[in-house]
């Protein structure tokens, strides 16, 4: 009596090369989606913020008489995208968008020292989240170093300005593009993008 033996082939060079091509189209679908949804969600989430922070400063205004402001956020241009006016976080803070996120910050958020710990005597005007603040203090753990300034979803610096208020309030004519897009302030996330079509932002 015969015995049959089946024959067991592996598979060829051709095929393998197939299946690698194959998951290697998936992988990039699946990250560029993620990509895409992460982009969308962030840029949700930079809309409330910047929602809520209209709210506070409107507050803010209504107790003190103007919007929070210093030289810098007179001077920062929010129609301006340029090394500048630069936002995005690489190896430090840009020190004008950052000196004015500041002025963000400790006005809306009572914490003259800037260690995430508020005066008893301020008025908070807006709570930050720790997701909102740079440089990040891991959950559980003491602030050691001042915050530097205050950070939209993509890691980079909100940009607040109050140019187009200093103009009118100095000339007394309405503002143009060239001096910001409100005569109150602006206030714009770049959602990581040079294209200003895709910030987010209060105009």
């Amino acid at each position: 009596m015969k015995h049959i033996h089946s024959v067991r082939r592996g598979f060829s060079l051709m095929e393998l090369l197939v299946v690698i091509a194959i998951i290697t189209i998936l992988a990039g679908l699946t990250i560029a989606v993620l990509s895409q949804a992460n982009q969308t969600s962030g840029a949700h989430r930079a809309r409330g913020e910047i929602a809520a922070l209209e709210t506070a400063l409107e507050a803010y205004k209504t107790e003190n008489g103007d919007y929070p402001r210093c030289n810098n956020t007179d001077t920062l241009d929010a129609s301006r995208n340029d090394s500048t006016n630069s936002v995005v976080i690489s190896g430090g803070v840009p020190s004008l968008s950052g000196s004015a996120s500041m002025t963000l910050y400790v006005n809306l958020s009572g914490d003259k020292t800037r260690l995430g710990t508020k005066n008893p005597n301020e008025r908070v005007y807006f709570t930050f989240k720790s997701n909102m603040l740079y440089p990040r203090v891991p959950a559980g753990e003491t602030r050691s170093s001042p915050i530097q300034a205050v950070i939209d979803p993509f890691r980079n610096v909100y940009g607040y300005s109050t140019r187009g208020s200093s103009v009118a309030a100095v000339s007394n004519t309405s503002t143009t593009t060239s001096f910001g897009y409100n005569p109150t302030f602006d206030l714009w996330s770049t959602v990581g993008s040079d294209s200003t079509s895709a910030w987010v932002t209060n105009w």
